[in-house]
């Protein structure tokens, strides 16, 4: 695989490092010249110093010939900005990383899919733990375009899992009740505030968050 990095610090080096040493081709987008000299003597790829947000650096690692970018840069604006540019420059998957959770809905309404927030993921890691619960990353299980799907259950979703009306390729794989784990089948009967897992296709995403994300919002409400 070709994969873009914007941004050189401790996550993309890390990650940049292990998929060399995997074989695929790297690409670093940084901004600071003495970051890149320094980073050039123990990563074995390339390099390109410039600001990422800007189309005619982007353009430079032929995007449509890229199978990711991932935008790591310590700005939250800054990724959300080159996320979008990247997307319409023809990169097949598009990875943004934001620490202000406040800014997913933005990213959501944006069609940015596939948004990181660390805290959230470290501090989801760090519960497990304390639970004695094996941290395997459900994401990391995803090939090709699966994705999973995840909301609250409300009054109307009260009902059998086979009555949801879901999308074509899309399955309910489980639902957390008082914190507990429960698989599902088309004869489970759900409840008001059990959390519902779905696999599902990309294309399929801003189909469900139309019908679930508002909804959340205002149950939380």
């Amino acid at each position: 695989m070709r994969i873009v990095f914007t941004g050189a610090g401790p996550t993309a080096v890390m990650t940049a490092r292990e998929l060399i040493d995997a074989g695929h081709e790297v690409i670093v987008i940084e901004l600071e010249k003495d970051k890149i000299e320094r980073l050039s003597e123990e990563l074995d790829c390339s390099f390109l110093q410039g600001d990422a947000g800007k189309p005619h650096i982007l353009r430079q690692v032929d995007p449509k010939d890229c199978d990711f970018l991932f935008c790591l840069t310590d700005s939250d604006q800054a990724n959300i900005i080159t996320a979008l540019l990247g997307r319409s420059m023809g990169f097949k998957r598009v990875v943004t990383s934001i620490e202000d959770a406040e800014l997913e809905k933005l990213c959501r309404e944006l069609g940015l899919e596939e948004v990181m927030i660390p805290v959230r993921t470290m501090t989801q890691r760090l519960h497990n733990m304390g639970r004695g619960l094996d941290n395997v990353e459900l994401s990391t299980l995803l090939k090709d375009d699966a994705r999973f799907f995840t909301f609250t259950a409300g009054k109307e979703e009260a009902v059998r899992a086979a009555d949801l009306d879901l999308p074509e390729d899309s399955r309910i794989v489980y639902y957390y009740r008082d914190s507990g784990f429960h698989l599902a089948d088309e004869d489970t009967r759900f409840k008001k505030d059990d959390e519902i897992v779905i696999l599902t296709r990309s294309e399929h995403l801003k189909e469900l968050r139309d019908r679930w994300e508002p909804k959340q919002v205002e149950d939380n409400g």
